[in-house]
């Protein structure tokens, strides 16, 4: 009798200067293959953001010392929203797995998210328990899925970074869309995959840096609410009909005053600078949100590659290239 294949399971883990990090990182999923989960077949993919260390070098080197080990190099570093997911379009196992490789996503969880897959759920996301980011970040984090879920038509999913198992027809139905833009939390949430949660607790990075800052955590904030959310566009018209009737009562109310007393009431210039600055302000309120939905559609229209890649280490001549 022939030996049954073993099902096969992708890990994919994004790099961007993680030299301190990509070894132990490597031996810790394969001891958990090799110990725990030994009846399935394993790959490590790495996607390499373009590092500026030793990451690359790292990663040569155990691709040349192990076939479970691929890894993809990126011409130019294309932020920490695209790289990931095309990772995970170029992973071609029964399920992919999607790993951080600071840590802050524990390995240690794996066979928990395989258990639950092979149980029959198609979806297996890691959800942030606890975490040990400061209190400010965290009350904006909360403040910001709070307005998501008020302004989108979707439910959206609270403390989820990507973290998580995805069977293989979630992620084939991931390759057929064309985003440059990809939002992976409300893909998941809008394409109808029912989905299991696992609790942990998200530890600090292990060594190495942060690569979030200001801006990288608006620009990711932003995608998510001009994808999906018609709101506050329309929010606008409504203020301004507002405005513009508040506007019109007060100037009524003034006309009365004046003809009534008028040689004693002066209106003066101050309402006319405080209403100026106040519409101004609003008015540029919504022309920077109305320029960061053309910008989101200019993005999406000019339908340019997710990634360019530079080069792939130990990957077949025979698996597709997604771009």
């Amino acid at each position: 009798m022939a030996e049954e294949k073993k099902k096969l399971i992708s890990v994919v883990i994004p790099t961007y200067n993680e030299e301190d990090n990509v070894i132990p990182m490597t031996e810790a999923v394969t001891k958990i293959f090799e110990e725990q989960l030994p009846a399935y077949d394993y790959e490590i993919i790495y996607i390499d953001n373009h590092s500026k260390d030793r990451t690359r070098i790292l990663l040569r080197n155990l691709c040349s010392g192990d076939r479970h080990i691929k890894a993809i190099f990126n011409a130019r570093n294309f932020g920490q929203m695209r790289s990931p997911v095309h990772g995970l379009r170029q992973a071609y196992g029964d399920c992919v797995i999607r790993l951080t490789a600071d840590f802050q996503d524990p390995p240690e969880l794996i066979p928990t998210l395989v258990k639950e897959w092979e149980d029959g759920n198609k979806i297996v996301i890691g959800i942030k328990n606890k975490t040990e980011e400061g209190r400010v970040m965290a009350w904006v984090r909360r403040q910001y899925y709070k307005l998501l879920r008020k302004i989108t038509d979707i439910g959206h999913i609270e403390n989820f970074t990507g973290f998580g198992l995805y069977d293989k027809a979630f992620v084939d139905v991931i390759r057929k869309i064309h985003d440059p833009m990809p939002y992976l939390r409300g893909m998941i949430a809008e394409l109808g995959f029912d989905y299991k949660t696992v609790l942990y607790d998200r530890p600090n990075r292990r060594a190495g840096k942060s690569k979030n800052n200001f801006y990288t955590l608006y620009d990711y904030a932003m995608v998510g609410i001009t994808s999906y959310s018609k709101v506050v566009l329309r929010l606008a018209t409504f203020i301004g009909f507002f405005i513009g009737m508040i506007s019109m009562l007060v100037a009524l109310v003034y006309l009365i005053l004046k003809l009534i007393h008028w040689n004693w009431f002066h209106a003066g210039i101050a309402p006319l600078v405080i209403g100026q600055f106040f519409l101004g302000g609003v008015e540029l309120f919504f022309i920077g949100l109305m320029g960061e939905y053309i910008l989101s559609i200019n993005t999406r229209v000019l339908g340019r590659p997710l990634v360019v890649e530079e080069e792939r280490l130990n990957f077949g001549d025979d698996t597709p290239v997604m771009d």
